[in-house]
């Protein structure tokens, strides 16, 4: 009896448990237990993990490691070596192997060789760099099934906020991903040369030395621009990362392939050093000289002049179209927003009287 007793108690208190198990599952209260350990259990990645993998999946075969280098001839031996400037990164434009990068990169050399992901090495070739934008293109000979060109985006259309990624060689770890959000939009740095680069994007994915001339990509792989630059008083990392914006390079490439360098619209002057004109308290550009028969030679402004005195300044730009003139970078700006051929309003002024004349922008290096 007492066996009988101890079996109806444990099929009632089992129908009980299997009544709660079902309510508690009807509720979405019940969570499975897998007896797997963790690292076997196949769990399922979130959908903005698998973006971000993919996206390097099937992209990360488009960015190359860059080493620049220049020849050195020993004093003693006369040898002649090759001896790296520094590394950075880059990415395949086309399958013709046109490979594009930061002009920083490969500044210090005369020529480069080229990574890709597979660890093959080409001799690369600098077709022709433009320092005003921080962009070069170099050329290698290369399978083109081996080239995996990007597809190219737009910059115009990016919001604060949206999602990026950063691929390149950091440190010489090849292969590295970063990944952030878009901070800030028409940032202004200036390049090499010394001109400002407009539209800018700023980003706080991780852009660390070796990352130079690496792309930025928006969720779907397409290059949205190319990573030059940190602010860091420390070299490394600090969130604040710059990149050249896409529809920049779109201009700048196609030009550096066909010509080898890039014309921009220019007046046709040489310029007084803006440190110069503000010691002594001058309120614009100076100009120092105009190349004779060029745009502003035609329209009648004229340069410097010597005297007994030393040198007369004569014409001084203020003013470009609507844009105010107090200093070069306000007139590289302003000459940016134009094209070769085009007709601008240039407002200057001479020992305190001022006149605007028409002035035809003329190609200029």
């Amino acid at each position: 009896m007492t066996k009988v007793l101890a079996v109806l108690l444990l099929l009632v208190a089992g129908a009980l448990v299997f009544t709660v198990v079902q309510q508690r599952k009807s509720k979405g209260a019940y969570t499975s237990y897998d007896p797997r350990p963790v690292a076997q259990r196949p769990d399922k990645l979130g959908a903005t993990e698998q973006t971000t993998i993919d996206v390097f999946e099937k992209y990360s075969g488009s960015v190359v490691h860059i080493t620049s280098l220049a020849s050195r001839r020993d004093r003693i031996t006369m040898d002649v070596s090759e001896i790296p400037q520094g590394t950075g990164s880059g990415f395949v434009w086309d399958q013709d192997g046109h490979i594009v990068t930061n002009f920083h990169v490969v500044q210090e050399g005369d020529r480069a060789t080229v990574t890709l992901k597979d660890g093959s090495t080409y001799p690369a070739t600098i077709v022709g760099t433009a320092p005003d934008k921080d962009i070069a293109v170099l050329k290698i000979d290369a399978p083109p099934q081996k080239l995996l060109p990007l597809p190219v985006g737009q910059s115009s259309n990016l919001k604060v906020g949206q999602s990026v990624l950063a691929i390149g060689n950091p440190f010489g770890l090849d292969q590295t991903l970063t990944t952030g959000v878009i901070s800030g939009l028409g940032r202004e740095i200036k390049s090499v040369s010394g001109r400002p680069i407009q539209d800018v994007i700023q980003t706080d994915a991780s852009i660390n030395p070796g990352n130079s001339g690496g792309p930025l990509l928006d969720s779907a792989g397409r290059l949205i621009g190319i990573n030059t630059a940190i602010y860091s008083p420390s070299g490394a990392n600090a969130g604040i990362g710059f990149a050249v914006p896409v529809d920049t390079v779109n201009q700048i490439v196609p030009q550096l392939m066909k010509f080898g360098k890039i014309t921009r619209p220019g007046l046709g002057i040489s310029i007084l050093a803006d440190q110069i004109a503000q010691q002594n308290k001058i309120d614009g550009v100076v100009i120092v000289q105009v190349v004779p028969g060029g745009a502003a030679d035609q329209a009648g402004i004229v340069g410097a002049k010597s005297s007994q005195s030393g040198v007369e300044i004569d014409d001084v730009i203020v003013g470009l179209e609507a844009a105010e003139v107090h200093h070069a970078n306000d007139l590289y700006k302003a000459l940016d927003n134009h094209k070769v051929g085009d007709v601008v309003d240039v407002a200057v002024e001479n020992h305190g009287k001022r006149r605007t004349v028409k002035v035809t922008l003329q190609a200029v290096q």
